[in-house]
């Protein structure tokens, strides 16, 4: 399972809600890339796919390719606000390591 704290959830909710475009919901996923080997990616799309895994939570929909769940296991993503600037943030119990901007992991 993937958890989404209060403020991840109204932050997502905000982004759907603004958006010009219909939006099926968030979709989250993990990439090659980055500065530790894996990569968080995110956005907001008007479709899900036959594979995906779909959890909701308070109306707000995220969409988790099969792959990507297996990174993303027990992850709680959170939407942080701070002086150097505002995110969302993983605590991934499957990183072995992360990187100092926290979108990056191996």
């Amino acid at each position: 399972m993937i958890n989404l704290t209060d403020s991840a959830i109204n932050a997502v909710r905000n982004a759907i809600t603004t958006s010009d475009k219909p939006v099926d919901g968030l979709r989250i996923m993990v990439e090659a890339g980055g500065c530790a080997g894996l990569k968080y990616n995110m956005g907001l799309v008007s479709g899900s796919e036959a594979e995906d895994t779909v959890i909701e939570r308070e109306g707000v929909r995220v969409l988790v390719d099969h792959k990507s769940l297996e990174y993303l296991e027990g992850t709680t993503i959170d939407f942080v606000v701070a002086l150097e600037g505002s995110g969302f943030t993983f605590e991934n119990p499957n990183a072995k390591s992360s990187c100092g901007c926290g979108k990056s992991f191996a």
